[in-house]
């Protein structure tokens, strides 16, 4: 590996700075009603499964039009031809398991009748954060139209975006108080203030605005968790700014209504100086808003469910987390390092220690990825073409 070689979210950050001090960053591009949104999810089309967090918004920087990416392996399975010459864009990702050739006594692989290896998946004793190479649709051969692509996918959907946003904003529950010309999220009372709906110019930029404040209203202390200290304008606010930012522009895409920059305009220059002197708080921060983008995209099925009236399952009998677990979930990778009552003692991949209570949002969600290995995987469950550049997570 070449000695100026930078990690993957310095290269990130260094661009995103770039863009922000041009103002052609995902967040400052327009939003046009009439055509797509200025932003996409980046998509794996033969998984069908989006990137996520940092990996979505660097796929989304590297100026492609069509947000479908895939491996080489992909595209040669899919019968698909990359292009001869073309580039690929680094991804990282967690690797829980390790696919592997199943040897005889001697070592010599084991192959069948038609000579090819037989292989056999491996849990790893630890996650190991590894890299992956992707190619943008615009640079493979074969692949069917974006158009097509699209067509499909709006036959599936049965709802309008408008359906859709106040369908998330009904199950959410939130307290959303309107008047006066200001949009904003009140922690001390737990409340959005958002001006009259006949204010904006069209209900899509309603709604924008209302989920960039629905955001907001994921981090209090009974949700997510986040820490939201600090007033207008100063450094902790411009922080969780970029993590509403970034969960704004994915919730926008997944339901066609956009973002609305605005006024988080103001926060260009402190968000700018946060990258160059923290370039990794762009990871935390894109993780950080890929659990909100989760959260609020599965307030919807947690109210169907309640309304299905199922019966209450034995708390005794949920799968839990243990003492010594190591969790690769959410571009991060977290671990139990004790349990005291009901609340277990945490430690992420940072070394940040914090509490965890079997109420908090973060809990299902470690829960679910301990025990469904493939949920673990930080972009798709996918065989990308790995570097050996891959490091152990653990002390």
């Amino acid at each position: 590996m070449s000695k100026n070689f930078k990690p993957l979210h310095e290269q990130i950050a260094n661009k995103l700075i770039a863009e922000l001090k041009e103002g052609t960053s995902p967040f400052q591009k327009p939003w046009n009603d009439s055509t797509a949104p200025a932003f996409t999810i980046p998509v794996n089309p033969t998984t069908d499964k989006n990137y996520r967090g940092m990996n979505a918004l660097w796929l989304s920087m590297q100026g492609h039009q069509d947000p479908r990416w895939m491996t080489l392996k992909q595209a040669d399975f899919a019968g698909y031809t990359v292009e001869k010459g073309a580039k690929a864009t680094l991804i990282n990702f967690v690797k829980t398991s390790n696919m592997e050739a199943i040897r005889d006594v001697d070592g010599n692989k084991i192959k069948d009748e038609a000579g090819v290896t037989q292989t056999r998946v491996t849990n790893l004793d630890k996650p190991i954060i590894t890299n992956a190479w992707v190619f943008n649709a615009e640079q493979i051969k074969g692949i069917p139209p974006l158009e097509e692509y699209l067509q499909k996918h709006r036959s599936e959907q049965t709802w309008t975006p408008i359906e859709r946003a106040e369908s998330l904003l009904t199950a959410s529950q939130a307290t959303i108080d309107h008047g006066g010309n200001q949009a904003y999220y009140n922690k001390t009372s737990d409340a959005i203030q958002l001006p009259f709906k006949e204010q904006f110019d069209n209900e899509t930029k309603y709604y924008a605005v209302a989920l960039h404040e629905l955001g907001h209203w994921t981090g209090h202390p009974s949700r997510l968790n986040r820490e939201m200290e600090g007033g207008f304008g100063s450094e902790k606010y411009a922080r969780e700014e970029l993590r509403a930012e970034i969960a704004s522009l994915m919730i926008g895409s997944e339901l066609k209504i956009g973002h609305n920059f605005g006024q988080h305009a103001a926060y260009v220059n402190s968000w700018v100086k946060i990258l160059k002197d923290e370039p990794f708080e762009l990871f935390r921060a894109s993780a950080d808003a890929q659990k909100i983008y989760d959260f609020v995209l599965d307030l919807v099925e947690k109210r169907e469910l309640k309304q299905e009236n199922k019966p209450v399952v034995n708390q005794a009998e949920m799968p839990s987390l243990a003492k010594g677990d190591e969790i690769a979930y959410n571009n991060n990778v977290y671990k139990v390092l004790d349990l005291k009552g009901k609340t277990f003692k945490m430690e992420d991949m940072e070394g940040n220690k914090f509490n965890l209570k079997q109420t908090d949002g973060l809990f299902k969600s470690l829960v679910t990825a301990k025990n469904d290995p493939s949920a673990q995987q930080m972009v798709v469950a996918e065989v990308g073409e790995e570097v050996n550049v891959s490091r152990k997570v653990g002390r």
